[in-house]
């Protein structure tokens, strides 16, 4: 056995020892990078620390939720209030209100709220909910869109189960998929057979507002409206993941930046909407919300059921009040900047270096595709005929120049309000080191 060289490497060795893969979250394995995962032991502003005191600028933001940052203060004294009354009581709090309250003056499409425990939870509940009040079966998703891991909608699902070239998951039954129409996204003509052969069985189409689970993808023009359209012609509902997108690209989410019912043109509102990440500020939490005769079939004064011991955490629900009040209009145009000049700055790097590549965006969040320049990508076969094989060098290269991406090509790139001046030179600085290893770079088998 080669000796530990790193504490990470000792950390994951005791890891996999206890846990499957020696995590906790697939993703986080390093398996599409290679190499050995990052134990981390603190997160401040715009930066992370390993269990060797190695310091990185920090583009992956616990995946989305650090919006304002590591450790934001007014966060942080805001857990400490909370922390000092109790940890969970299993009863109704005024801090669920609160934050129920701040999402629905930033998202007007939601009349109700259900405060739920994770993104995947509050996507099952959405497509249980759309189930029970349509009494209809079946739900129409898009290949490499994520909603958690549900065992209904992990058929062509993008994030970790790209990262790991599976096309869905052991132990889901063939008649769970069977309930499940996968289409190509951005596809209308799809769309429009799936609901002329299937149209009185359609529950429910659930998309991510913008796909960010397999790289970023840009809905085309008026697509979006185009899937509300066609729910309500139907009778179906449409549900739109905001897990990652919502009040991070905007904040009001993806709906409100790209005009949402206030687009003279294409105007467009969810009948559902799914929430996680940022409206947790860090701690597990996430919600579902929508029109309000929808949201009435829940329990308890409806006959669809869910329900969670720890669901409204007062810890959680305080961390969310606390980052959603912080997050004011500077904080996204602050974003909304860095996410320009540093996919601009990886763009020029890659082509100074002769690298082919597409930069995905959906508002403050990209990815890099390789590749991809002629066409770019949008959808799932796009992301998946990429040179892949590139972003393992390209990603190692920033790592050892002090700089933390993710860990895989399909993920996006997240920056926030405590990325400044000295953290973007930072990164700006270990880019062309890294794009002359995405050059570098070969096919493996």
């Amino acid at each position: 056995m080669t000796t530990p060289s790193t504490t990470s490497d000792s950390l994951y060795e005791r890891a996999r020892a206890l846990m499957p893969g020696g995590v906790n979250s697939p993703v986080r394995a390093f398996g599409s990078v290679g190499g050995t995962p990052r134990f981390l032991v603190d997160a401040q502003g715009a930066y992370v620390t390993d269990a060797d005191g190695t310091q990185y600028v920090d583009l992956v933001g616990s995946w989305g939720p650090a919006l304002l940052g590591h450790s934001h203060p007014d966060v942080i004294a805001a857990v400490h209030r909370a922390v000092d009354h109790g940890l969970t009581f299993g009863a109704s709090t005024p801090a669920e209100a609160d934050l129920a309250q701040l999402v629905q003056q930033r998202v007007p499409a939601v009349e109700l709220l259900r405060m739920v425990s994770t993104g995947t939870e509050a996507t099952m509940t959405a497509v249980r909910l759309a189930r029970g009040f349509t009494g209809r079966n079946l739900i129409v998703k898009f290949a490499g869109c994520y909603h958690g891991h549900v065992d209904s909608l992990l058929a062509a699902a993008g994030s970790g189960v790209a990262t790991l070239a599976l096309p869905g998951s052991a132990g889901v039954t063939e008649a769970t998929t069977a309930e499940t129409l996968v289409l190509p996204y951005n596809d209308v003509e799809a769309v429009e057979e799936a609901f002329r052969t299937h149209g009185a069985n359609i529950a429910a189409i659930i998309t991510e507002a913008a796909p960010a689970n397999m790289g970023v993808v840009t809905p085309a023009p008026g697509f979006n409206a185009f899937l509300s359209r066609i729910s309500a012609e139907h009778g179906a509902l449409f549900i739109v993941d905001e897990v990652m997108t919502g009040f991070r690209t905007h904040p009001g989410g993806y709906w409100k930046l790209t005009g949402g019912a206030d687009d003279a043109e294409h105007p467009w509102t969810p009948d559902l909407l799914t929430f996680g990440k940022v409206i947790g500020g860090g701690i597990p939490a996430a919600a579902l919300g929508g029109r309000a005769d929808v949201m009435n079939h829940l329990a308890p004064i409806g006959p669809v059921y869910q329900a969670g011991t720890l669901s409204g955490n007062p810890i959680a629900m305080a961390a969310g009040v606390a980052t959603l009040t912080a997050a004011t209009d500077e904080v996204y145009r602050h974003v909304d900047a860095r996410s320009l000049e540093l996919s601009h700055a990886l763009s020029d790097a890659l082509a100074e270096a002769g690298v082919d590549h597409s930069i995905q965006r959906a508002g403050n969040l990209f990815s890099v595709a390789f590749g991809t320049s002629e066409h770019g990508v949008w959808n799932y076969a796009d992301a998946q005929g990429q040179e892949a094989f590139r972003y393992g060098p390209f990603f190692h290269s920033m790592l050892d120049s002090g700089v933390y991406l993710p860990p895989s090509v399909y993920e996006a790139w997240f920056l926030s309000a405590a990325h400044d001046d000295a953290a973007m030179e930072r990164v700006l600085a270990a880019l062309p080191a890294a794009a002359r290893a995405a050059a570098e770079a070969v096919p493996t088998d």
